[in-house]
C-alpha cells in the first residue's frame, strides 16, 4: 500500500523543468499551479541515534520537548534512528543486541554515552509523536554491523567472531581486507550478499515490523560501502556465475586498486566494470524486494522507503540503484549498461528520502549539486514509483562553515527548492536545528509556502 499522502498529490515535475531554463541561477520559477492550498506535503525530520543520544537516552521528557517543537515548527513526520552503525538497536528485537550506549559529540569532545534506562525508545517516539499527531517511521542502519571511533571498535562484527564472514572485503592499497582489520575511522559494513547477514536483517526487520502503531520503516545505508566493496570469494564466485565466465584477472579487470582508492574513473574502464556494477546493483535491489515482503507480511499498512544520497551520477559506487526500472542510466552515463538498467528499485518502495545535500549557496537550480536540482532529477529518475521527498543536511559540509546568516536564510529558501520540486520536504538533522536555535528559519520557509498559495 502506497503511503497515505500519495493519494492527494499529483505534482508535475515537467511544468518545473520547463520553467527553469538553465542549470544554477539563483532565482525562484514555480508556475502557480504547482502551489496547490489544498495539498499538505510531508515535512519531514530526521532524528539521528548517536548525535541525539545525550539527550534522549535516559530522558524521555526531553523526547516530548523536541518532538512538541517539531510539531510547532511544522514538521508533519519524523524519522526515528533506532540502530546505529554498531548495529545494536534501540527497539525491540529477538536477533539484535541491544544499545547500552553510543558515542556522540558533547562538548567538543567524542564520549560514550550511556543508556541506562529500561523503557522502549522506539515505542516513547510513536506515542508521544502520535499524542501530537506526528507520523512516525523508524529508520536503520542496514548493512553495517560495526564501528571504530574515539570510543574505540564497537558492535556485533567486532564482538562475534563467528560473524566475521559477515563483513566486506576490501580493495584497498594494500590488497583485498577484512574492513574488521582496517584501523581508519567509520562505521564497517556487512557483504550485502552474504546469506547469513541478510537473514539477520530480514528477521530484524520482523521484529521493527511487528510494532503495529509504526507508520513506516526506512532503511539507511542499504547499500555496499564504496567502490572498493566488496571482494569476497564469495563475491567472486556469483559475479562469475551472473557474468558467465571466469574472471582471470581479479580484481584488475572488474576494478583497479586506483579506482577503488580514488573513487574516480579512468577514461578506459576495466572490462567487467559496468557488469560488476550491475551485478551489485541487483544484489541491492533483490535484498530490497525481499525486505518489503518481510516488512508487508508482517504489517501490510507500514510504509516501506529508503534514504539515499541525491547523486545519483556518481551513486554508482555504493551499489544502489534507487531510481525506476523504467528509467534508462546507460542513455545517460557511460558507466551503466542495459543489465544496469533492470535493478533500478524504486517501484519497491513506497517512499524514498532523497540527500539533497548541495552547499547553502547552491539552493536553486535544475543540475545536480543544488537542493531544488537534485530533487528535480530524483522525481525524474523515480518516475511516480514513489514518493520523492528531498531536503538538505543543515550541519555538515559547507554548512558548518558559512556565515550563519547566510546558512539561516538557505534553511529559509531550501523549504521552498525542495517541497515544490518533490513531494515534500525532509530536513537533516534535529540536531543541527537544537545546537544552533534554527527551528524558527524552517518556519519562515514553511509560513512562505502558505503566503504563496
Amino acid at each position: 500500500m502506497k503511503h497515505y499522502i500519495k493519494k492527494i498529490f499529483g505534482f508535475a515535475c515537467v511544468v518545473l523543468l520547463m520553467a527553469c531554463n538553465d542549470d544554477y541561477n539563483g532565482l525562484r520559477h514555480w508556475p502557480e499551479e504547482e502551489q496547490d492550498s489544498t495539498a499538505q506535503k510531508p515535512v519531514v525530520l530526521w532524528i539521528d541515534a548517536a548525535a541525539n543520544f545525550p539527550d534522549f537516552a535516559n530522558d524521555r521528557s526531553k523526547i516530548v520537548r523536541d518532538l512538541t517543537k517539531a510539531k510547532e515548527t511544522g514538521f508533519t513526520d519524523v524519522v526515528v534512528d533506532v540502530r546505529g552503525t554498531t548495529g545494536d538497536v534501540l527497539f525491540q528485537s529477538s536477533v539484535a543486541p541491544q544499545a547500552t550506549f553510543m558515542g556522540a559529540w558533547v562538548g567538543g569532545s567524542f564520549q560514550r554515552i550511556e543508556r541506562t534506562a529500561t523503557w522502549d525508545y522506539l515505542q516513547a517516539f510513536i506515542d508521544e509523536g502520535h499524542e501530537l499527531g506526528l507520523r512516525v517511521y523508524a529508520s536503520i542502519n542496514t548493512m553495517v554491523g560495526g564501528q571504530v571511533s574515539g570510543i574505540g571498535k564497537n558492535g556485533m562484527l567486532f564482538s562475534d567472531e563467528s560473524k566475521r564472514d559477515w563483513a566486506s572485503m576490501e580493495l584497498t592499497a594494500n590488497g583485498i581486507m577484512n574492513t574488521l582489520d582496517i584501523n581508519d575511522n567509520g562505521a564497517r559494513f556487512f557483504n550485502p550478499l552474504h546469506p547469513g547477514a541478510q537473514q539477520f536483517l530480514f528477521d530484524m526487520l520482523k521484529d521493527l515490523a511487528a510494532y503495529s502503531d509504526l507508520d513506516g520503516i526506512i532503511l539507511d545505508r542499504g547499500r555496499y560501502d564504496n567502490l572498493g566493496s566488496d571482494f569476497s570469494d564469495l563475491s567472486r564466485e556469483k559475479f562469475e556465475e551472473f557474468l558467465g565466465t571466469n574472471v582471470a584477472n581479479w580484481p584488475e579487470d572488474v576494478v583497479t586498486t586506483e579506482m577503488a582508492v580514488s573513487g574516480s574513473l579512468p577514461q578506459e574502464l576495466p572490462l567487467y566494470f559496468q557488469d560488476w556494477l550491475a551485478f551489485r546493483a541487483k544484489v541491492i535491489h533483490d535484498f530490497m524486494e525481499k525486505a518489503r515482503e518481510v516488512v508487508k507480511g508482517i504489517n501490510p499498512e507500514t510504509d516501506f522507503g529508503v534514504y539515499v544520497g541525491a547523486w545519483y551520477s556518481s551513486y554508482y559506487g555504493t551499489g544502489a540503484n534507487w531510481a525506476s526500472p523504467d528509467y534508462k542510466a546507460s542513455q545517460d552515463y557511460r558507466w551503466a549498461n542495459d543489465r544496469f538498467n533492470a535493478t533500478g528499485y524504486a517501484d519497491h518502495m513506497d517512499i524514498i528520502l532523497m540527500g539533497s545535500y548541495a552547499s547553502p549557496d547552491r539552493i536553486y537550480g535544475t543540475g545536480e549539486w543544488t537542493v531544488q536540482g537534485f530533487t528535480l532529477k530524483a522525481k525524474e529518475k523515480i518516475k511516480g514509483d514513489a514518493l520523492v521527498i528531498g531536503g538538505p543536511d543543515i550541519g555538515n559540509g559547507n554548512w558548518a562553515t558559512t556565515a550563519t546568516d547566510v546558512v539561516n536564510r538557505a534553511i529559509v529558501e531550501s523549504v521552498d527548492a525542495a517541497y515544490y520540486a518533490g513531494d515534500g520536504y525532509f530536513l537533516f538533522d534535529m540536531i543541527h536545528l537544537k545546537n544552533k536555535d534554527q527551528w524558527q528559519y524552517v518556519k519562515e520557509g514553511l509560513d512562505n509556502l502558505e503566503d504563496n498559495n
